[in-house]
């Protein structure tokens, strides 16, 4: 039986700069998400344009926010792109969705894709294992930003336009890319709710986002390690910006838009910021969630082979072999030299790094 032996060091690389070395990574792989940024930057500019037809659909007072989308498309390639460059990420990336769009897969299980995209990115069962509470509030947070997002988006790059069927209503026509696709009065309920989703997604962010702010403030072992640009900032955000939201629907009822200006200044600024800011604070894992999916999805169809890997110290099983084996691929990328260490439980790891200790750095002292 073979156990993990001691790391070998390596030789230093070459210092960069010297004659017949390559040039560092870091340059070649800033260079790629930098291209990659620009690419779908300019694919946005272009789909808007096309979208609104030649920006005749196209709402001059929410440039801004539009702006703002295309600095969030350029961030969100350049931070992906930089993500799947790392060894560890490329081989999530490309196992993850490998199996995502397996047809093998899909065969093997063809209900198992659809219920884990439904389990694992819609509600987020795995979640609901650590506490309800938070469970409950990410799901409040989730659907809330998903609602917004699909109303703001469509209407800020002129894609979705509502048009009254007579200059005071209360007829209206709902166009997609010059299209009607719908007409609803603006009276009844289906009006009520085309013109107030916004604020019904702002009413489902405020709790599920006050209740991680709460707990981030009382609960220690998250008050240890959080950062405050990373772990307050995004709650804040999302706060203030449904907030804000639903201070602009009071404003024009009950206040006959006073202090309307004001509010839609603030409110414009802080979406813009949290658009620009989310590729490089912690709303960045919303874009690398599904290649998750696709990694369980991984796991799952390989169980479902039995291709059970077992410890090589004890028998019981550790994960499934394909699995192990893509953790070891990845350890021996990243040039850790103790990739062995997969093939074992996470108990006879302890047992292993102990005998280690005894045997080596406590030799002589028994």
């Amino acid at each position: 039986m073979s156990e993990p032996t001691e790391v070998i060091a390596e030789a230093p690389p070459p210092p960069p700069g010297v004659p017949g070395t390559p040039p560092p990574a870091g340059r070649s792989v800033t260079a790629r998400a930098t291209l990659a940024g620009v690419v779908v930057s300019l694919l946005l500019i272009a789909a808007i344009v096309l979208g609104s037809r030649l920006l005749r659909d196209f709402d001059s007072a929410l440039l801004p926010y539009a702006v703002a989308t295309v600095f969030l498309a350029f961030g969100v390639a350049y931070r992906y792109t930089v993500w799947v460059s790392a060894p560890g990420a490329r081989r999530l990336f490309k196992k993850g969705f490998g199996s995502f769009f397996s047809v093998a897969n899909f065969k093997k299980a063809p209900t198992a894709l659809p219920r884990m995209i439904a389990t694992y990115l819609g509600f987020q069962k795995f979640l609901g294992a650590r506490s309800r509470g938070r469970w409950a509030a990410h799901q409040l947070i989730f659907w809330g930003c998903l609602l917004a997002a699909a109303i703001t988006f469509p209407l800020t790059w002129g894609w979705f336009t509502f048009t009254s069927d007579s200059g005071a209503g209360p007829g209206y026509a709902m166009r997609v890319w010059g299209f009607k696709v719908l007409g609803f009065d603006s009276l009844s309920v289906l009006g009520w709710l085309m013109f107030h989703g916004l604020d019904i997604a702002a009413v489902l962010v405020i709790p599920g986002a006050s209740y991680f702010l709460w707990r981030r403030m009382k609960d220690r072992g998250a008050i240890t390690g959080q950062r405050f640009a990373y772990d307050l900032l995004p709650l804040i955000c999302l706060i203030v910006i449904s907030v804000t939201g639903l201070l602009l629907t009071f404003s024009s009822i009950f206040l006959h838009g006073g202090g309307y200006e004001f509010l839609a200044i603030l409110h414009m600024v802080s979406v813009v910021f949290t658009l620009i800011y989310i590729p490089f604070g912690k709303f960045f894992h919303i874009v690398q969630r599904p290649a998750a999916v696709g990694m369980q999805l991984f796991k799952y169809t390989a169980r479902q082979d039995e291709q059970v890997f077992a410890c090589k110290r004890c028998g019981e099983p550790v994960d499934t072999a394909p699995y192990v084996e893509n953790l070891r691929g990845t350890m021996k990328d990243l040039k850790l030299d103790f990739d062995a260490w997969a093939e074992y439980c996470p108990r006879c790891k302890r047992v292993l790094r102990g005998n280690a200790y005894l045997t080596h750095v406590k030799k002589g002292f028994k």
